[in-house]
């Protein structure tokens, strides 16, 4: 094979591995969260609540000071885009401290807790390698971004105007 087409393969391979699926798992869907009020939701629930909107999903964590370094990003997309749902899935080590960090950051949208923290198939499927960590739903319930760890990201501000 010469160079010209193994760099073709090569550059279509890399482009179609970076935009991950654009469907969750089943076992990602069935993955249970808690709620605020400490009932227990699915994965698949959070998303029929907010079927028919699109999604902003932060994956986050106080103790994360990249995290809280970026609510003031998060805040300016709720003002630029304020039909979209804003789900946060927390990473905390307990739930009194994430319950705290809502409250001391002001953080404002749907509020999940991960009671397994990186160690259920939710974040088995997502691939959490670092948080912040930013994904976005369409209205059809597509994966439109994936993997972003900027709240500003051009591919999410995109993924929000349309």
């Amino acid at each position: 094979m010469n160079k010209k087409k193994y760099l073709i393969i090569l550059l279509i391979c890399f482009l179609n591995c970076t935009k991950g699926p654009k469907q969750f798992s089943e076992e990602a869907l069935n993955d249970t969260f808690t709620t605020l009020e400490g009932g227990s939701i699915t994965f698949n629930e959070i998303l029929e609540a907010n079927k028919g909107k699109t999604i902003v999903i932060d994956i986050w964590a106080s103790w994360c000071s990249d995290c809280i370094k970026s609510m003031p990003k998060v805040k300016h997309l709720q003002n630029k885009f304020k039909e979209v749902s804003y789900v946060f899935l927390s990473l905390d080590r307990g739930e009194d401290a994430w319950k705290r960090g809502i409250d001391k950051y002001d953080i404002i949208g749907d509020h999940y807790y991960m009671q397994n923290g990186q160690d259920c198939p939710f974040a088995d499927f997502v691939n959490i390698g670092w948080i912040p960590r930013y994904m976005v739903v369409n209205k059809a319930g597509e994966i439109v971004v994936f993997n972003v760890i900027e709240a500003d990201d051009d591919k999410l501000i995109e993924a929000l105007k349309k």
